[in-house]
């Protein structure tokens, strides 16, 4: 499907890495989705005693030791812990380049930044925090919350003096940041580009905040069931935390250095509903005209997906209005879908990225995984929802990704040809 593309501006994918609440490594993530296992569960790593919510998807069994000092661990927020883990792990993946670091770009997508250090500074501040003084703060407040955190460490870490951003467009941010990365590859702006998205938003505040905004699933007799994409049960998405990290780099390049390559990102579109700051436009107006905008980027047409991954949140409103979104680009007959959030929640900022790590493993192992908890079809809602493990027919797989303040990404990835 890309052998009449330039050759010098194809991109395809050399590294991927998660810190995932399906695992921190790729297998484990892959086994989580095919299995249709929700890992929903109590929060154990800190107090949401006072939260109405008490479970999300929790990233366990990461140690931030394990990549950090312990006295970087300490200067870090949580969030920045989590994307210093999925690079590493991403950059190892691709075989540790011996690269010009000043043509190396880093790019990270996050909703809120550094959630946990904010929290913190904002009790410290306030003097609810025990032992706290009111007035006083820790000297590190600003460089742990501030959203750039992430990609302004990595940079550091590595040395990388390319172009070093950081996207904050909410639950699209993920997908963003890769999407920004293709696109500074094909403009010549960099030779190698660091992509992904980081969250931590389990904490007190944020977990009470999306529960007053009705956006929570409240199962909580029952975690595991709670993120029900597309099922007729849905009643909310379920908190979730994680990172993921993707290299980027032009086909010659890639091929010049003998390098694994997972796949190819055959084109992305971003636009904005503007509509409202929660809700999406009930017909999936924005949804549906940036899908198009993705696959005219990645010259192909609507035929040529054997396979959508899914925003699927699990809400109610968003769910409704995706789904509207692909009948308006696919018709009646539209290709598999699947919602990793099922399986491994909504973890906002970096749930792009992480769909697009899930993406590049559907490609290479032939397999669509199942949505979990899908068990009873909405009927408003005419999808072919996989609710099983499915072969995945040849074609591009496509992911979205779906946000509060109407921003819309979505990535093409393919199998190299």
């Amino acid at each position: 499907m890309s052998a009449d593309r330039d050759d010098a501006r194809r991109v395809v994918v050399t590294g991927l890495g998660v810190v995932s609440p399906g695992g921190s490594t790729l297998d484990e993530l892959w086994q989580v989705l095919l299995a249709g296992r929700s890992v929903a569960a109590p929060v154990e790593r800190i107090d949401l005693s006072e939260a109405p919510i008490r479970f999300a998807c929790e990233v366990r069994g990461f140690e931030p030791t394990s990549v950090l000092s312990a006295k970087e661990a300490r200067r870090l927020d949580r969030t920045t812990q989590l994307t210093i883990g999925a690079v590493e792990s991403a950059w190892t993946d691709a075989g540790t380049p011996d690269v010009d670091v000043a043509r190396v770009a880093t790019v990270i997508g996050t909703g809120f930044g550094g959630l946990e250090s904010a929290e913190d500074g904002a009790r410290d501040f306030l003097g609810v925090k025990p032992g706290g003084v009111r007035g006083r703060m820790n000297p590190l407040f600003i460089p742990t919350a501030m959203p750039n955190a992430g990609s302004a460490n990595i940079a550091m870490r590595r040395g990388f003096r390319g172009p070093c951003l950081t996207i904050t467009t909410a639950c699209a941010a993920g997908a963003n940041a890769v999407g920004e990365g293709f696109r500074l590859l094909q403009e010549g702006s960099a030779d190698m580009v660091v992509a992904g998205g980081a969250e931590a938003p389990v904490t007190p505040w944020i977990m009470t905040g999306f529960a007053a905004a009705h956006a929570l699933s409240e199962r909580s007799d029952d975690p595991g069931s709670a993120s029900r994409p597309f099922d007729a049960a849905r009643d909310g998405f379920v908190m979730a935390e994680g990172a993921a990290a993707l290299v980027l780099e032009r086909l010659p390049d890639a091929l010049a250095r003998n390098a694994h390559i997972h796949g190819e990102l055959l084109g992305y579109g971003r636009n904005t509903d503007a509509h409202h700051v929660v809700a999406p436009c009930p017909d999936g107006r924005g949804a549906s005209d940036c899908m198009q905008l993705a696959l005219v980027n990645a010259g192909i047409d609507a035929a040529d997906v054997a396979h959508i991954n899914a925003h699927g949140t699990s809400t109610l409103h968003n769910d409704l209005a995706e789904a509207a979104a692909i009948h308006t680009v696919f018709g009646d007959e539209s290709p598999p879908v699947t919602s990793a959030k099922g399986a491994i929640g909504h973890s906002v900022g970096a749930a792009g990225a992480l769909e697009a790590v899930a993406s590049l493993l559907t490609l290479a192992n032939g397999t669509i995984p199942p949505t979990a908890n899908f068990a009873t079809p909405d009927e408003s809602i005419q999808l072919d929802v996989v609710s099983e493990p499915r072969v995945l027919p040849p074609g591009a797989v496509l992911s979205s990704s779906f946000a509060f303040g109407g921003h819309n990404a979505v990535l093409v990835f393919g199998r190299l040809s």
